[in-house]
């Protein structure tokens, strides 16, 4: 019974696993013809994530490339950014103190 619940389910297909944006998303906005990184990365949030597109740029990419009909090394890719970590405001306070 249990293959039978699985074959009903819909696939969904995670691109960007830390903002959560499915391949069915990216898709639906290239088949508007939004086909720019930038576009999609402002409107799904697609590379924004902790990791900055690290693991979704590439798939992101290549599905561009195949519904442009271009070469992956011919899409443009977005900008990449230094990864950040929070900082607490006491040690931005406390002045020439190194830790």
């Amino acid at each position: 019974m249990a293959g039978k619940e699985y074959a009903k389910r819909e696939e969904v297909t995670v691109i960007c696993r830390c903002e959560d944006v499915t391949l069915e998303e990216i898709r639906t906005l290239i088949n508007q013809g939004i086909t720019d990184m930038e576009q999609l990365k402002r409107l799904l949030r697609v590379g924004m994530g902790p990791c900055q597109g690290r693991t979704c740029s590439a798939l992101l990419a290549g599905e561009i490339a195949r519904a442009t009909g271009k070469y992956v090394g011919e899409v443009k890719l977005t900008t990449f950014r230094p990864l950040t970590a929070p900082i607490k405001l006491e040690v931005l306070t406390r002045g020439e103190t190194h830790d």
